[in-house]
């Protein structure tokens, strides 16, 4: 028996008759307390000069209107959407997508990336900005202190592509030595007086390499190659100061890219090697990642960078004064956790008139009775203020014997006072003490633990307790919805740039849904949490 089914591309040719029963507008099928509505008459009073700016004044048209297609991708980001082919999905089949559109076509995954990165980059982070003046003006930010907190994203690169800093340094010595030697026997059988200095080693061998090569033209020499085939002297030389000049220009392309890191990705060049925790194994394994900060204030994100030092104490200064810069003011406290403490981050706080919540780096560990036991602490040791000098264990004193200075990373000086005791020889307590074979020394920065004096005392008060507290809440609060409600664990562009612009969106996105919360459970204009005991 033969069948006349027949199946056809277009789908509605199969005859069934259907009903229309969708209204002919979609303003009824978006629920009025929908947070679609609420983001998009938040982002319709935005200032969009900087995005459309983007845009040739020649050409065609936008497919979509560019303030549209923001409001898409802020609204797929806080839906947990980022990939552009499911964005273009979502814009076909999503009622809320087809709202925001208003009409428009949906936009192809090309479009949705090409905007995304090519127009959106310069643009994002004034519109960020804008919307936190709007939780400003809206009296939904407290204004009183801001909660920093940082966290390491895997960056959108292959896990064994490591540079790393001192290996190029030894591999590139190795043959600078072999340069030199090379170049010694060239002067010899030339008769010339080349060298190569350090600094100038690859304008050194490029003139070497053009010398070789005129010569072999004057001299007509001929190269060959493969096995029975003997070269001459000009192809050695000349084969081998091209191989020089080659790996010479990789060394240099090692060391640009470095941009004073100790190692980077070679298919993510920005995004550096840093130890992660997130294996099923949690063994801090080494992952191409970025290391995001971000201000909390009221619960809602009010700053956010990035960077590419893995350490969250040199990202401190440079965070703060990029979130005064774009916000305007300046928070009158700063709290942190300890990973952010540091005699620069201390004076620069003070400088600017703004009180310290920063946890010392030894808080825990002054609890513990071992610490309390240790002879060989500081902390355990009774200090004289009148004649500057520490008492040990034994009962000998520990006197100022030189002062050094010393610079960070980031250029800042600080002073340290090196105490040394008396004497230790034939001490009953060296052992305890020390494992220096001379006399113990301790290294003292007076202006460090004065200022972490204030900042302990800051973290214990009242205010400082319910800080803390809030801290732990709102801002690693806000880096757990991220990172596990939104399944957020790894970036889908490459570069800082682009990175930056993706978490920027996350976070417009994080902002519309807490607010969008705040106004559902009548929270609006609340901003810190109780501590317990207290409400």
């Amino acid at each position: 028996m033969t069948s006349n089914l027949k199946y056809t591309k277009n789908y509605t040719e199969f005859g069934e008759p259907y009903q229309l029963v969708l209204p002919l507008s979609l303003e009824g099928l978006v629920p009025d307390d929908d947070s679609v509505r609420l983001l998009s008459h938040e982002l319709e009073g935005f200032d969009y000069t900087l995005l459309y700016q983007a845009y040739s004044a020649k050409g065609r048209n936008p497919a979509v209107d560019p303030k549209t297609m923001f409001k898409i991708l802020a609204y797929a980001y806080s839906q947990n959407i980022y990939s552009s082919r499911k964005i273009e999905t979502a814009c076909r089949r999503d009622i809320n997508f087809m709202w925001l559109l208003a009409g428009q076509k949906a936009p192809d995954h090309s479009t949705i990336a090409r905007f995304r990165t090519g127009f959106l980059a310069d643009a994002c982070e004034s519109l960020f900005y804008q919307m936190v003046k709007r939780l400003e003006q809206a009296d939904e930010l407290s204004k009183e202190t801001v909660f920093i907190d940082g966290t390491k994203l895997e960056a959108c690169a292959n896990k064994y592509t490591f540079v790393w800093k001192k290996s190029v340094g030894k591999w590139e010595e190795k043959m600078f030595r072999k340069i030199q030697d090379a170049v010694q026997l060239l002067n010899h059988d030339y008769i010339q007086d080349f060298s190569v200095g350090a600094e100038t080693r690859t304008q050194d061998i490029q003139k070497i390499s053009r010398f070789l090569e005129e010569t072999c033209r004057t001299d007509g020499t001929v190269f060959v190659h493969g096995r029975g085939k003997r070269k001459s002297r000009n192809q050695r030389y000349e084969e081998l100061f091209r191989r020089f000049l080659e790996r010479q220009t990789v060394y240099d392309w090692h060391t640009a890219s470095f941009q004073g890191r100790n190692n980077y990705c070679k298919t993510d060049p920005d995004a550096t090697f840093m130890h992660r925790k997130d294996g099923h194994m949690r063994n801090a394994q080494l992952k191409p990642g970025y290391n995001v900060q971000i201000g909390v204030d009221s619960e809602y994100i009010v700053a956010v960078d990035i960077f590419q030092d893995r350490n969250d104490v040199w990202t401190l200064v440079p965070f703060l004064k990029t979130m005064e810069e774009k916000l305007g003011f300046r928070y009158p406290s700063v709290t942190a956790d300890s990973g952010y403490e540091s005699e620069e981050g201390y004076t620069h706080l003070r400088e600017c008139g703004q009180a310290a919540y920063i946890k010392p780096q030894t808080y825990e560990k002054w609890k513990k009775r071992r610490f309390r036991q240790d002879i060989s602490k500081r902390e355990n040791m009774k200090y004289d203020e009148t004649a500057d000098t520490y008492t040990c264990h034994a009962g000998k004193s520990l006197w100022p014997h030189y002062i050094k200075k010393q610079k960070s990373k980031s250029g800042y000086e600080s002073e340290v006072t090196v105490y040394e005791c008396e004497g230790c020889r034939g001490c009953a307590y060296k052992e305890k003490c020390t494992k220096a074979k001379g006399n113990k020394k301790l290294y003292v920065s007076k202006s460090f633990l004065e200022k972490r004096q204030e900042s302990y005392e800051n973290i214990l008060s009242e205010t400082g307790v319910r800080n803390r507290m809030n801290r732990s809440i709102q801002a690693e609060g806000a880096f757990g919805v991220l990172k596990n409600d939104y399944g957020f664990q790894r970036f889908l562009l490459r570069g800082k740039t682009k990175v930056k612009l993706e978490i920027l969106l996350l976070c417009m996105g994080y902002n519309i849904n807490k607010l969008h919360s705040k106004i559902q459970k009548d929270r609006t204009g609340s901003y810190f949490f109780p501590v317990k005991g207290t409400a």
